[in-house]
């Protein structure tokens, strides 16, 4: 399995590399795959590589995702429901002809 996740590329710098930035963090990342971004666009970032490009409405649907997940996470989990205890099977000398 695979996680690529959309970020904001703020900067272009030279040698096909850029600026992301994700949830408050900054990241230079290759934009090989994708020499056609600009600044402003959502790249799909895969370690550390820009692998595709995707419309803003796309990734902040993507974005708004991956947080209500992170805030599933951050809640408790429900108890365990208390399961009745399992019923001990017959004996042979409990049965009544």
């Amino acid at each position: 399995m695979c996680l690529a996740i959309p970020a904001l590329l703020l900067q272009r710098l030279e040698h096909e590399q850029g600026v992301i930035e994700l949830g408050g963090i900054r990241k230079t990342i290759s934009l090989a795959l994708v020499p056609e971004a600009v600044e402003g666009d959502y790249v799909i970032v895969h370690v550390g590589h820009a692998i595709g490009l995707l419309d803003a409405e796309e990734a902040q649907r993507t974005l708004e995702i991956f947080a209500e997940i992170e805030r599933f996470q951050e809640l408790e989990p429900p108890p365990l429901a208390a399961k009745p205890p399992l019923r001990a099977a017959p004996q042979l000398d409990d049965c009544t002809p």
